[in-house]
């Protein structure tokens, strides 16, 4: 099978970030990839090309592109962007993002799902409340908190994980700095309140950002052991 693969410009694309998929014509499923505080970075790409030999068609924008943030990653910045930047506009432009893989892409918008890490995993439990044409998904260690709702983040995941219609599998480190254990336990009992397909995976040892080489808690055997359940979730799912 030969993949296509390669980075998106607004200036060229109309939507900045990275895509890959099979060559030939789809339509085919799709995976909508939501990025982590570090924007689009180099592992992205490849478990993009990952999915794309699997058969998917993988859109991962660049969020922080899209408002306007140059650079082909942002490490060290997503505090800051996301400081700046409420829910509301995070979805708005995941929702152009969809668009694009549904309709630029060539994808069956009864066939595609999502995969979250961290920020991403967090975004997607609202753009997936708010998309009913999701099939699953995948979320890493979403930054969910114990936090009261605002204006700017005015919708809270353990609210919402109980209106969702997609399946979901979600991964977890009894290590997490941010979604703590004592966050977990109303999380999980949100998701499974909604009566869809949920997989919850908790590893004891792995912290926060485990799947990532670019973050302190990098775990590369934490990050192995978890692919094939990501990818046969997805198979089974989408």
């Amino acid at each position: 099978m030969t993949i296509v693969a390669r980075r998106l410009t607004l200036e060229h694309d109309g939507l900045p970030g990275y895509m890959a998929h099979p060559d030939g014509a789809g339509p085919r499923p799709g995976i909508l990839m939501a990025h982590h505080a570090h924007g689009v970075t180099a592992d992205y790409k490849i478990d993009a090309y990952r999915l794309a030999e699997l058969g998917f068609n993988v859109l991962a924008p660049s969020l922080f592109n899209m408002f306007g943030v140059p650079g082909t990653d942002h490490i060290g910045a997503g505090a800051e962007l996301q400081a700046k930047h409420g829910d509301g506009e995070f979805l708005g432009k995941m929702s152009e993002a969809w668009q694009y893989l549904v309709e630029r892409m060539n994808t069956d918008p009864a066939r595609t799902g999502a995969i979250g890490h961290c920020m991403g995993g967090r975004l997607l439990i609202p753009f997936a409340a708010d998309t009913q044409r999701l099939r699953a998904i995948v979320l890493y260690y979403p930054s969910v908190r114990d936090e009261p709702e605002t204006s700017h983040r005015p919708r809270h995941a353990f609210k919402l994980a109980r209106t969702l219609t997609c399946s979901s599998l979600v991964i977890c480190g009894g290590k997490d700095f941010i979604a703590t254990p004592a966050i977990q336990g109303p999380l999980w009992q949100s998701f499974i309140a909604n009566g869809q397909l949920v997989e919850w995976h908790s590893f004891s040892d792995a912290n926060h950002g485990f799947r990532h080489p670019d973050n302190e808690g990098f775990q590369p055997h934490y990050a192995d052991l978890v692919w094939p359940l990501v990818t046969n979730f997805l198979q089974r799912t989408v």
